[in-house]
C-alpha cells in the first residue's frame, strides 16, 4: 500500500484527494488546519475562462481546456455520487470591449478557436441592447461571447469533491496541523546531487508515515517548504465581493453568462441575485492588505458603470479572501520539490485556483501513479 498526504483542503487539494481515489493500492490522507473550502476557495467566484482566454497555444491553454471539460465531467458525476447540487452556469461567459480596445485581436482569436473546435462570438452593441437591455453601452464597443467557457460555485464544489473521495476510501483530517517533517532519508551518495525522501510527517494527532507529500497548501506552502529547506516563496493578494439582490435578472430570464468587464465579474445565482467582484489588493512587503472600503467600492463603481441597475441592489453580503501568489515566477507550481523525490508542490495558483484545480489534480496523479506503477514508492 502506498501512502499520500496531502496538505491543503481547498479546491485544490479536495481535486486532488477525487483523483487520486481513483487509483488502486493508494491510501490517501487530507490534512488541513480548518474545515474545507474556507480559505482562498471560499472567497473565490469560480469564473472559468477558457476560450476567452487570449492565450492561442502552448501549456497553459491546454491545462485550461482540460480543466473545463473535466468539469463538464465531474458535475454530473458527483451530484449523482453525493447527492449535493452543485451550481454549476452552462451560459458561457460574456465580455464585454470598451472603447479603445483593438477589436482585430478579437477577430484573429475567434478565427483560431474556431480551427480549436472552442467557438467564440464577437457581437455588436445592437445585439447586445437587444439581449441585456440593462447594460450601459455608452462606452462599450462589442462584446465576446465564448458559449463553451463556464462558472462553478467553489464552495459546493469542494465539499462534493470531498464527499466523493471519502466514499473512496481517502480520510480527511479537519482541524489538524501539520507541526512538522522528520529528518530525511537520503536516496545518493554524498558524491552525488542531494535527493531525498520525506518518511513521515508530524500532526497535531501524531505522526503519519508517508510515500509521498503534495503541499497544496496556498499561503501555508511556504512555511512547510522552509521546513525542507527549500523555501517557495508565495505572497497574499486580498479579493473582495459581493453578493447582491436585484429586482429583476439581467438580461433575458433564460440567458445568464457570466458578464465581465474591466477586470470585474457579475456572476448570476438565480432568482436576481448575483456575485460582484474582485479586488486585486497586494501586500506591502510580506503583510497582506485589510478589506478596505475604497478598493470594494472602486469595483462596485466599475460595475455599476456598465450595468446601472446594480445601483439599487440590495447587498446580500460581502466577504473577502486572500489568493496565493508566487513572488518572481509564474503561477501556478505543479512539480516535485528540488532536492526530493517525493514531495509534490500544487500551490500558487492566484486567481485561478478553481479553474486549474482539475489540470493540478490530473498532473499530480500521473506523477504519483507512474512512480506507482514503476515500483519507485514501495517503502524500505
Amino acid at each position: 500500500m502506498t501512502h499520500v498526504a496531502i496538505v491543503g483542503c481547498g479546491i485544490v487539494g479536495a481535486a486532488i484527494a477525487y483523483e487520486l481515489s481513483e487509483i488502486p493500492g493508494l491510501s490517501v490522507t487530507v490534512f488541513d488546519r480548518q474545515p474545507p473550502a474556507q480559505a482562498s476557495t471560499g472567497a473565490a467566484l469560480g469564473v472559468l475562462m477558457g476560450a476567452i482566454s487570449q492565450k492561442t497555444r502552448g501549456n497553459n491553454l491546454r491545462l485550461r481546456r482540460l480543466s473545463i471539460e473535466r468539469y463538464n465531467a465531474w458535475i454530473p458525476a458527483l451530484e449523482a455520487a453525493t447527492g449535493q447540487a452543485i451550481r454549476f452556469n452552462r451560459q458561457g461567459i460574456l465580455r464585454l470591449c470598451f472603447e479603445g480596445e483593438d477589436l482585430a485581436r478579437w477577430q484573429q482569436l475567434a478565427a483560431v478557436r474556431q480551427t480549436q473546435g472552442w467557438p467564440i462570438e464577437i457581437l455588436d452593441c445592437a445585439q447586445l441592447t437587444a439581449d441585456y437591455p440593462q447594460l450601459n453601452l455608452e462606452q462599450v464597443t462589442a462584446a465576446i461571447y465564448s458559449p463553451c467557457d463556464r462558472q462553478v460555485d467553489p464552495t459546493a464544489l469542494t465539499l462534493a469533491l470531498v464527499a466523493a473521495a471519502a466514499q473512496k476510501g481517502v480520510t480527511f483530517q479537519f482541524d489538524t496541523i501539520v507541526t512538522g517533517i522528520p529528518p530525511m532519508e537520503r536516496i545518493t551518495p554524498p558524491s552525488e546531487s542531494a535527493v531525498q525522501r520525506c518518511q513521515s510527517v508530524e500532526t497535531s494527532v501524531g505522526l503519519q508515515s508517508i510515500d509521498w507529500l503534495v503541499i497544496a497548501a496556498g499561503l501555508g506552502s511556504t512555511p512547510l517548504t522552509a521546513a525542507l529547506q527549500q523555501p517557495v516563496d508565495i505572497r497574499p493578494v486580498l479579493g473582495q465581493a459581493a453578493q447582491v439582490k436585484l429586482h429583476s435578472p439581467l438580461g433575458k430570464s433564460t440567458l445568464q453568462p457570466v458578464i465581465t468587464g474591466d477586470d470585474v465579474h457579475i456572476v448570476p445565482l438565480g432568482q436576481g441575485e448575483y456575485w460582484v467582484g474582485a479586488t486585486v489588493e497586494f501586500p506591502t512587503g510580506t503583510t497582506a492588505a485589510t478589506p478596505s472600503g475604497p478598493a470594494f467600492d472602486a469595483v462596485m463603481y466599475k460595475a455599476i458603470a456598465f450595468c446601472p441597475a446594480l445601483a439599487d441592489a440590495t447587498i446580500v453580503r460581502t466577504w473577502s479572501g486572500l489568493r496565493p501568489r508566487p513572488e518572481g515566477r509564474p503561477a501556478p507550481i505543479v512539480e516535485r520539490l528540488p532536492g526530493y523525490e517525493n514531495v509534490l508542490l500544487a500551490t500558487g495558483h492566484y486567481r485561478n485556483g478553481v479553474l486549474l484545480a482539475p489540470a493540478t489534480a490530473v498532473k499530480i496523479r500521473q506523477m504519483i501513479d507512474g512512480d506507482v506503477l514503476n515500483d519507485k514508492t514501495v517503502a524500505p
